[in-house]
């Protein structure tokens, strides 16, 4: 994967929190990786010693300002069948997991519990559930680029019924802690998009806690769930921008690519949609010990 962000810095000097390395967690590693930037200036980075997210602060006089970033990334995968995965109870789930059931800025759970019970509420508990919520997110919202913005919140995209990936997110993850079933917003990198939908882009999906880690869902359904790699992890999209600016900055769109390692005898399988439940990450470190290397992915630059 490679990320190049570009940049004008008017007037006076201006500070950036960027978020566009990829997460290192125990069951997804960074390799080989390179940042580049012009002109030359030593970043501050720091990780996030949950959710393995890396953010990276600069300083940066008036001009331009180009940022490159490329790894390969490994992918280990827990592999699941859907059956075997039950919601947790209130009561029983890790301490790390409650922040992800209040409500938050663009995800207002408390005001779509009735419709998410009308919806929802009579279905058997468990994986094949949040499976439906997101099902039912994909079939009623169009994608269409260009049609939020930054206020769109999960009510909005309910209504109008079109948004883009964050929004289908925020949707997906509000109905599901309407229904007390812990759900976060991830951002990241898609392989295997349809190339119609054009230039690759960063991605937003969803992660709802079951059993005893997270399984990925993505609602917009453009690409195997198999093929997405972590950056960031939060409430929703407002606790992972992958840049945030203090001062005055006219940016251009993102110049993203990624290719996927095809290399079974190594371990390394190409991206594919199947049937199975899958998780790249546990509730916390303390979870460690259930993680199970069923399936590896390799994705580079």
């Amino acid at each position: 994967m490679s990320i190049e962000l570009n940049y004008e810095i008017a007037n006076n000097a201006s500070d950036f929190i960027f978020n566009i390395h990829a997460a290192h967690t125990a069951q997804q590693t960074p390799s080989a990786e390179s940042l580049e930037i012009q002109p030359p200036t030593l970043p501050v980075i720091y990780p996030d010693p949950v959710s393995g997210t890396r953010y990276m602060r600069l300083k940066i006089e008036p001009g331009p300002l180009r940022i490159r970033y490329a790894a390969t990334v490994d992918i280990t995968h827990h592999v699941e069948p859907p059956e075997r995965i039950g919601e947790v109870a209130v009561a029983h789930l890790p301490a790390a997991v409650l922040p992800f059931l209040y409500p938050s800025r663009y995800c207002q759970s408390d005001r779509l519990r009735r419709h998410a019970t009308r919806e929802f509420g009579g279905l058997p508990q468990g994986y094949q559930r949040v499976q439906a919520i997101q099902d039912w997110v994909r079939r009623r919202t169009t994608f269409l680029s260009g049609s939020s913005n930054g206020s769109t919140s999960a009510i909005d995209t309910l209504t109008e019924q079109v948004g883009v990936c964050r929004d289908f997110a925020h949707l997906m993850i509000a109905m599901c802690r309407a229904l007390n079933i812990p759900a976060r917003f991830v951002t990241g990198i898609d392989y295997g998009a349809d190339p119609a939908m054009g230039p690759t882009d960063f991605h937003a999906y969803v992660e709802a806690f079951l059993g005893d880690r997270w399984y990925l869902f993505d609602p917009t359904g453009v690409s195997p769930p198999m093929g997405l790699v972590r950056i960031g992890t939060g409430r929703d999209a407002a606790d992972v921008s992958f840049a945030t600016m203090f001062g005055e900055v006219r940016s251009c769109a993102p110049l993203i690519s990624i290719a996927a390692v095809d290399d079974p005898d190594n371990g390394h399988l190409l991206p594919r949609y199947c049937e199975d439940a899958l998780s790249s990450m546990s509730a916390a470190h303390s979870m460690a010990c259930v993680r199970q290397r069923t399936d590896g992915t390799g994705i580079e630059a």
